[in-house]
């Protein structure tokens, strides 16, 4: 190994925000223990990280499986003696009104979007205890905050992973391992490819919003990069998605108005 930087895993590093968090943290030197489902993704990621001056080895794992986490913790164990920095990041998009959602379609978000990141997080556990010291960054989104219609399995495991970020905060803190969350709205990124769910207005919609958004997964990387080293818990990479928590803690009703007004767009009445 040439790097010499923190050892940092990523899952659902073959691409999007995952592969520019593994560009971001190679930039530092960081060494990588990148992993995904999509092996060529993996390979490409790990080709561009390695020339942007990190150091990388990957791993096939499917986060809806524990010992496949579990192997890869073991890996970083004997490949990297530790690990300094887990991103439980792999994810998958989702949309649809709640009657036109299927139980199957609930049972891929909560198993990939919130399951996957409690796996990872208890993969890693008996490392980072025995360290007495690293850093737990989960990636969620600011629907875990606005619950846009239409999108209530997306919402409801994305608010789960800040649920288990702020439970982990403060059960980990005595033991010197730190957690942040990441909120992001959405991003120019690849997330569609992963799209699951009955609605194609929904995706279309996502569609757009990826589009026109300001920032990019590299922005993205960026900052959840420089805050998480900054020991920001709730990490807010959007403007717009900040001024929106803030007017809903101010006054929820301005909102729920909002989320009323997208409902009667999309729902429709006889």
């Amino acid at each position: 190994m040439q790097a010499t930087g923190q050892r940092v895993v990523i899952t659902g590093a073959g691409s999007g925000l995952g592969r520019e968090l593994a560009l971001r943290y190679a930039r530092e030197g960081a060494r990588l223990a990148l992993a995904d489902i999509n092996d060529d993704g993996l390979e490409e990621t790990r080709r561009l990280a390695t020339a942007a001056g990190g150091w990388a080895f990957t791993q096939r794992c499917d986060v809806r499986d524990f010992s496949q986490l579990a192997a890869l913790a073991q890996s970083c164990d004997e490949r990297l003696n530790g690990v300094d920095v887990l991103i439980n990041n792999a994810g998958i998009a989702s949309g649809g009104l709640f009657w036109d959602l299927s139980l199957e379609d609930w049972d891929s978000q909560i198993c990939i979007n919130l399951m996957g990141v409690v796996k990872g997080c208890k993969a890693f556990m008996p490392l980072f205890m025995r360290q007495g010291a690293g850093r737990i960054i989960n990636i969620a989104s600011m629907a875990a905050h606005i619950q846009t219609p239409g999108m209530s399995n997306y919402n409801v495991a994305k608010a789960g992973v800040v649920a288990l970020s702020e439970s982990l905060l403060a059960e980990l803190h005595p033991l010197g391992i730190k957690v942040n969350v990441v909120c992001p709205s959405f991003f120019q990124t690849n997330l569609l490819a992963s799209y699951h769910g009955p609605d194609t207005q929904a995706r279309d919609d996502m569609a757009k919003l990826l589009e026109n958004s300001p920032i990019s997964a590299a922005d993205v990387a960026d900052i959840t990069y420089r805050e998480s080293e900054a020991d920001q818990f709730m990490i807010l990479p959007h403007e717009r998605g900040r001024l929106a928590l803030e007017q809903k803690r101010a006054d929820p009703q301005v909102i729920y108005d909002e989320m009323f007004r997208l409902a009667a767009k999309r729902v429709p009445v006889n």
